[in-house]
């Protein structure tokens, strides 16, 4: 027996801590409360933070070409919430491409006072024109009429009228185109001169017709039509046709 060796025995440390895994634990928390109790301290040690001074902001990156005013691109501060897809409210701001648009000055309308307006003419009226002078009315003048018909002819009569104030003698012209003159006379006073002429004739007056009377002169044709193409007395033409 004297000459056996024993065989060196294992070490039970590290068997025994990798067969205790709790122990590795328990001096992973107490290495954390040191640390933790460290921490703790260190932050007391600091002088606190003044409450009315501003927060601290961070510097943004300058891009090459960005504006550099601070009115425009507003510094992050500690306060300010994370942005979240979905969650964050819209700006209500207008974009910065758009352009500002100024209000357009009020014009205020201009007041002339009324002594300073020129004084107003009221449109001139065309004078009526003058009234048409007064038609003349001749001195004598002839009515035309148709006293009888019969067969083959008739008897015409053209009233004379003196519309002067003194005496006057006439001519009666009659044309009718055709037929013959049997005869013609003055009612109730001297007979006059007659003239015939193709499908007419002229009757001259023997005697004034006095103011203001009339005298008829009568007439018989033969295959003549019954309305005259002309009658005039005096160059006026008659009437009644």
């Amino acid at each position: 027996m004297s000459g056996m060796r024993r065989a060196p025995r294992p070490s039970r440390g590290p068997v025994a801590i990798a067969s205790s895994p709790w122990i590795v634990a328990c001096a992973g928390l107490v290495v954390m409360v040191v640390l933790l109790i460290v921490a703790l301290g260190a932050y007391r040690g600091q002088s606190p933070m003044d409450d009315g001074a501003p927060p601290a902001t961070l510097p943004l990156p300058q891009v090459p070409g960005a504006p550099t005013d601070s009115t425009q691109t507003p510094p992050l501060s500690r306060s300010s919430s994370p942005v979240i897809p979905g969650l964050s409210p819209r700006a209500t701001g207008l974009p910065p491409s758009a352009p500002v648009v100024s209000p357009s000055p009020r014009v205020e309308p201009v007041v002339v006072p009324t002594s300073a307006r020129p004084p107003t003419r009221a449109p001139q009226q065309a004078p009526p024109p003058p009234p048409p002078p007064p038609q003349r009315q001749p001195a004598v003048s002839g009515r035309y009429r148709v006293v009888q018909r019969f067969d083959g002819g008739f008897i015409g009569e053209v009233l004379i009228v003196n519309a002067s104030r003194v005496d006057r003698g006439w001519t009666v012209r009659i044309h009718f185109g055709g037929g013959r003159l049997v005869t013609s006379w003055v009612e109730g006073a001297p007979q006059g001169r007659v003239r015939q002429f193709d499908g007419g004739f002229t009757y001259t007056s023997g005697v004034s017709v006095p103011a203001g009377r009339s005298v008829p002169l009568r007439f018989h044709l033969e295959w003549a039509p019954t309305t005259p193409r002309g009658c005039t007395v005096d160059g006026v033409r008659c009437g009644g046709f």
